[in-house]
């Protein structure tokens, strides 16, 4: 449905490089430069500023992707609807989250919602921060949930929640009956998060400004190692989120203690979707079920462990 020109702007702009670009489409960089010129005649202006090493949007040009996205999206949402993909039944969502929730909590959430939606089908895509940013601003997954320290542009933040750095450990670790501050830590085996995460980046920040060195006994960027390495540990201690963790302090017996740590940058849980777009109408249901789930067992949580 995109002409050429239009096709090859959008590669382009993604790959950052008529190179790049024209690997990914086996077009020669000559007939892609060409047909980019022809668009920039059309325009009246340029899209690209030409660099050494590759090509970079101009603010005309991130208009004009921001105009063609918006378009792309509309058509499908058309194609789907002319197909009944809209009604709840037959609908595959697609979503996507960071490692943390996608331990447990983004698991147990699908489920949950499709024993009342049984119709309803999730392909889930686990990434990192800048690839979830990408996914959701390009309408490449119906939803995103993933933790931020920032306010997040060119998506709809649809719920957000505060998810400051939490300890958890045991109910028996010699911590869990009384206040903790970061030197604490030093007594304890600790295992982290990789330092790419936004509650290591927080926890490293609060270590930097109060003079405290912690070496970690593990790092690892997946958390379910960390939680492993906890259930064998006793004396053990990690960070995360309260939605990390929700659904593993009552069976697991482990606790959520918040401490001592300045955390100057405010760290939310955000459920972001692509801007512009009309939510189906499972989508729309999916939304509503977490946004009220984890509200309310945001608020359980943080009566019980006093967070």
């Amino acid at each position: 449905m995109l002409s050429s020109e239009v096709r090859f702007f959008l590669v382009v702009a993604n790959c950052g490089s008529l190179s790049a670009a024209s690997e990914q489409l086996f077009v020669a960089v000559s007939a892609i430069s060409r047909q980019i010129q022809r668009l920039e005649a059309q325009v009246g202006t340029p899209l690209f500023e030409r660099h050494a090493r590759g090509m970079v949007l101009t603010e005309a040009g991130q208009i004009f992707e921001n105009h063609i996205r918006k378009s792309l999206l509309n058509i499908e949402q058309a194609v789907a609807e002319i197909k009944g993909l809209k009604a709840e039944r037959r609908t595959a969502l697609r979503v996507a989250c960071s490692n943390g929730v996608a331990f447990m909590l983004m698991p147990q959430l699908m489920a949950r919602f499709r024993a009342e939606h049984p119709a309803v089908s999730f392909v889930l895509t686990v990434a990192d921060t800048k690839t979830l940013a990408r996914l959701v601003r390009n309408g490449e997954c119906d939803m995103v949930l993933q933790f931020s320290l920032h306010p997040e542009r060119g998506v709809e933040v649809a719920a957000s929640w505060p998810a400051p750095v939490l300890l958890l450990m045991r109910k028996e670790h010699p911590l869990a009956d009384r206040q903790v501050v970061l030197a604490d830590l030093c007594q304890y085996p600790v295992c982290l998060p990789e330092p790419g995460s936004t509650v290591r980046q927080l926890f490293d920040i609060a270590c930097q400004m109060s003079g405290t060195f912690i070496e970690p006994v593990l790092t690892c960027d997946n958390f379910s190692t960390l939680y492993y390495f906890l259930q064998g540990s006793p004396l053990a201690v990690t960070i995360c989120s309260q939605f990390t963790a929700m659904p593993l302090l009552q069976p697991q017996g482990l606790i959520l203690k918040s401490f001592a740590i300045e955390q100057q940058t405010p760290r939310t849980l955000q459920l972001q979707l692509p801007l512009g777009r009309q939510r189906s109408t499972a989508l729309a249901l999916f939304v509503d079920y977490i946004n009220q789930t984890l509200s309310r067992e945001e608020r359980a949580i943080g009566e019980k462990f006093g967070i």
